[in-house]
């Protein structure tokens, strides 16, 4: 059976470390990318070993991506089979290029990709980021609006917003849902079973003061239950609260 990792291989571009100064944040870029479904990773003049103690330890389990990664040494190379390449940077250049938001990037890649081009997305070295030598091998830079005072990322961090933004295009969870651990939302019976007992103990209580208002005190109440999405356990907690208000446990 296919994992989402499987499902989505095919429509993920290669992510290319130009220059990585540290193993550890090779690692924590690895990390960043499974997290993402985002598998092929390149490395162009790597100063430390990708597969050193210490980046596998920092890619908490994501080692099969720095398993996999292929090391290149010139920019030239690790791009040679790669028909559109986005330079990842935060600073203005003195370049005419097509600029995309993380968004417009994520969109662009997977329109190329269904067309089955071979992208790839580049990350500078830490301490300086991409140079503007390596900018000139790209079809398009990517900038991710930041607080303009401090716009600056770690390796692993760009990598995972580049990544997310990618992700998110396949991605089908609802922005909201409730967890329902061991139950199921209540169903019309169990909910009507409820009114009846409440509305039964505040007949028997004399909430009801008024028969002029009572119609419209219970639908004020029924619909304070009705907004709060019960599930059959909080039905059931509920005949429990009303039966030991009622003084009949």
């Amino acid at each position: 059976m296919n994992t989402p990792f499987d499902e989505q291989k095919n429509l993920s571009p290669v992510f290319i470390l130009v220059r990585p100064q540290l193993a550890e944040n090779v690692g924590t870029a690895a990390r960043a990318m499974m997290n993402c479904c985002i598998d092929e990773m390149r490395l162009v003049d790597p100063d430390e070993d990708h597969l050193s103690d210490r980046a596998i330890a920092a890619s908490s389990g994501a080692e099969t991506v720095l398993h996999h990664a292929k090391v290149f040494k010139t920019l030239d190379d690790a791009i040679a089979d790669l028909q559109k390449v986005y330079a990842t940077t935060g600073r203005q250049r003195d370049m005419i290029k097509p600029v995309f938001t993380g968004q417009g990037m994520a969109k662009d890649i997977r329109s190329c990709l269904e067309q089955n081009m071979k992208c790839g997305v580049l990350f500078g070295p830490e301490r300086t980021g991409l140079e503007n030598a390596d900018l000139l091998n790209a079809d398009a830079i990517v900038n991710i609006p930041l607080n303009p005072r401090h716009c600056s990322l770690n390796l692993a961090q760009a990598v995972l917003l580049i990544g997310y933004e990618i992700f998110r295009l396949s991605d089908d969870t609802p922005d909201r849902f409730l967890s329902m651990p061991k139950t199921e939302p209540a169903n019309k019976a169990e909910t009507e079973h409820l009114f009846y007992h409440l509305e039964n103990e505040l007949d028997a209580g004399g909430y009801f003061s008024s028969a002029e208002k009572r119609p419209r005190m219970i639908r004020n109440l029924r619909n304070i239950f009705m907004r709060a999405n019960l599930t059959s356990q909080d039905i059931r907690t509920l005949h429990g609260v009303i039966t030991n208000l009622s003084g009949k446990n």
